[in-house]
């Protein structure tokens, strides 16, 4: 009808400064995004790539003669072999004992009604500002016999007070003091309310601390360099140090070792040099997209103060 008004949405309407603004962010974030994936895509084709290719600079985003011998010896050389198993038990056993550490302390004290829950609070509190450092924790652990043992990458790193003040907000936001007086009604205990009401609605908390303890056994350089000194309870990052070490000797020091060795790692190292890179990363990126849906979740309430 001629007298009909016609009305159109406003939200389909976008201005010349709308269609500018995004223009400038695509093209921003693209770019951005460019540059940040760009690394991880040039150590993925080099790694497929051969020796030849990768020394003449004639790779950039696709392989370049695509050959899998990198990768062959990657599983052929037996310490990455040792060091890769070695950091999947590491990461499996401290990551699991860890996160139920952390769920067994911060529920009680999550609790209001638990007798010396103060005291109990202060005792964790003090322990993040007081340290005795590296080289008491390394005569502790030379006194407890761990040096040179698998144990010393897994018993001192089992429990986070940080992690555990998260998880104890977590359960606090997210538990309503009626929930709990209603299971009691129902007859259900505090050990039976943990386990079927409390773990499972504490899924996105658990998820972000199992990525965090994973992701600090599996990068555990620094602690592997310090406690263990057998070649069979390296870790991966221990081994691939060892391996790019030779890279960054000097002539004087390459000069005193067996010539025969030396020749072995060098060639070792640029054959290796991506696909340890790819295969080091690669447990760390199959794990993330399992618990991404509950990271932001569980980062957020579980930051939130009393």
């Amino acid at each position: 009808m001629a007298g009909r008004v016609k009305y159109q949405s406003s939200g389909n309407r976008h201005t010349a400064g709308d269609k500018t603004f995004y223009i400038a962010a695509f093209t921003w974030l693209g770019l951005a995004g460019f540059l940040v994936l760009y690394p991880m895509i040039y150590v993925i084709a080099c790694s497929f790539s051969s020796t030849q290719a990768i020394i003449s600079g004639r790779v950039f985003l696709w392989p370049v003669d695509v050959s899998l011998a990198a990768y062959k010896a990657v599983f052929e050389y037996h310490l990455l072999r040792t060091g890769f198993l070695n950091s999947l038990l590491y990461v499996a056993g401290g990551t699991a004992t860890a996160v139920t550490l952390l769920l067994l302390a911060a529920y009680p004290l999550s609790r209001r009604d638990l007798p010396g829950r103060k005291f109990f609070q202060v005792f964790f509190v003090v322990t993040m500002f007081f340290n005795g450092g590296i080289i008491p924790n390394y005569i502790l652990m030379r006194n407890l016999h761990f040096i040179g043992s698998r144990w010393a990458l897994i018993i001192p790193f089992l429990f986070s007070c940080y992690n555990m003040i998260i998880v104890k907000s977590f359960f606090q936001n997210s538990l309503p003091p009626g929930l709990l007086d209603a299971a009691h009604i129902d007859g259900c205990g505090d050990t039976q309310f943990f386990f079927s009401i409390a773990l499972p609605l504490a899924a996105p908390v658990i998820s972000v601390m199992v990525l965090f303890n994973a992701v600090g056994n599996w990068n555990g350089y620094f602690r592997a360099m310090m406690y263990l000194t057998k070649s069979s309870t390296y870790n991966f990052q221990q081994v691939l140090r060892d391996i790019l070490f030779i890279a960054q000797m000097p002539p004087d020091m390459l000069a005193a070792m067996d010539p025969n060795r030396v020749e072995q790692l060098q060639n070792l190292l640029e054959q290796l040099r991506y696909a340890v890179l790819v295969v080091g990363a690669l447990p760390m990126m199959l794990l993330y997209p399992f618990i991404q849906k509950y990271f932001i979740r569980g980062m957020m309430i579980g930051s939130l103060k009393e």
